[in-house]
């Protein structure tokens, strides 16, 4: 008997799930060895594993490729997560900011930056994938990397200055290139 999950995405982002003609959505079914089922009225997504399915973690890497063009993420980034070191997570910015809009707009813009800046520089500096959509801010990228992401994201959200951000998060690329170089010296 074959597994059937479901996992429910915006609307306006099924087009970018399904692809022109198709193609990414062939692209994940054939990547992931699933079918896929789009609703395109509703948003649903379903899809079915194969019987034979060995690996279970494979359930959730679908899941979170599936959540992650939903959250605004291109389906080459999203298909990072079949890879084993690659991790994904949601952010609800709800949870900082509360119901209000207004301090919503003002996070996002803080977490965006001075045309895409702020966001450009967290992802360059740990290489994880940033995706500010809706509510949320989502990441892409190696558990270490997206600890430091997460600890950037962290002050922005808490009124840190830009400038002290960068300096943290140029700090913590040094850190990394070191270790980095340690294990190959070993």
């Amino acid at each position: 008997m074959a597994l059937s999950n479901r996992v429910k995405i915006p609307l306006e982002r099924v087009g970018v799930l399904i692809g022109q003609k198709g193609k990414v959505k062939k692209r994940i079914e054939s990547a992931c060895k699933i079918s896929l089922k789009v609703d395109s009225e509703t948003g649903d997504v379903e899809f079915t594993l194969p019987k034979e399915l060995t690996d279970p973690t494979v359930v959730f890497k679908i899941q979170n490729i599936i959540t992650a063009i939903g959250r605004g993420f291109p389906p080459w980034k999203a298909l990072k997560l079949l890879d084993d070191d690659f991790m994904f997570e949601v952010i609800d910015l709800r949870a900082a900011v509360g119901k209000s809009r207004r301090n919503l707009q003002r996070i996002k813009g803080r977490l965006i930056g001075n045309e895409g800046k702020a966001r450009k520089i967290i992802e360059e500096t740990t290489d994880v994938d940033v995706s500010i959509y809706g509510r949320t801010i989502a990441l892409i990228g190696r558990v270490s990397e997206l600890e430091v992401a997460r600890d950037a994201i962290d002050k922005l959200i808490g009124g840190s200055q830009h400038k002290t951000v960068y300096r943290f998060l140029g700090h913590k690329r040094h850190e990394m290139k070191k270790e980095r170089l340690k294990l190959w010296e070993s």
